[in-house]
């Protein structure tokens, strides 16, 4: 009769997994997909360009009239006088569209980035929410210190405050609407349909009944 020798359990190497390295994603929180250091240079590019196609268009016929109105004494005779006549004015023209184009760009593109700016800010000092509530403060905020720069009256002040409201409602909301198709939680919607109180409710259901399990199996 052969006996065999017991040989000791040896539990089978240990398996390392090394971890994966997820592909780099944008953070949830961030307003347009875009974090703040891309966000504000690209609107900022976006409204100077939009403020140069205004300014060209309005400083170009500005200068026309102009044009026309210091010379409306001195009008040309000859064909050769009318033809260096449109000349000029197409000149100061051109020139006049360039110098308003390159001014109103940067004053649009400063009051774009302010506004970014003020909504980035009040997001920060609600503790990091970002729901329409702070895009309206930014618009409010932005409306009055034009209306302060460029020292409006009561009534014309009224009214760009009044614009400066439903802009920021309506960008706002557009910014809630596209977070939330992103599969974004904002928490006035959460507020709204009880989301959190759900979760509360079902995360202490699970934990009474580990620890009815724990203690059955004590």
């Amino acid at each position: 009769m052969t006996s065999t020798a017991s040989q000791p359990n040896v539990p089978p190497p240990a398996t390392m997994t090394l971890p994966t390295d997820p592909s780099p994603e944008l953070p949830e929180t961030d307003r347009l997909g875009l974090p703040l250091h891309l966000r504000i240079p690209a609107s900022m590019l976006g409204s100077f360009l939009a403020g140069v196609g205004m300014g060209l268009s309005q400083g170009s016929m500005m200068a026309g009239l102009r044009f026309r109105a210091e010379n409306a004494h001195r009008l040309p005779q000859t064909p050769t006088g009318w033809y260096l006549y449109h000349k000029s004015k197409n000149y100061h023209m051109m020139l006049g569209g360039v110098r308003e184009g390159l001014k109103m760009g940067t004053k649009v593109s400063v009051w774009v980035g302010g506004f970014f700016t003020v909504e980035e800010a009040v997001d920060r000092l609600r503790g990091g929410q970002k729901d329409f509530f702070s895009t309206v403060v930014a618009g409010l905020g932005i409306a009055g210190g034009f209306s302060l720069w460029h020292r409006f009256p009561v009534i014309t002040a009224a009214r760009t405050a009044k614009m400066g409201l439903l802009f920021g409602l309506g960008y706002g909301l557009t910014q809630d609407a596209l977070s939330l198709l992103q599969g974004r939680r904002l928490a006035y919607v959460d507020f709204i349909l009880g989301t959190k109180r759900k979760e509360r409710r079902a995360a202490a259901a699970a934990a009474a009944t580990a620890d009815g399990a724990q203690t059955q199996l004590a």
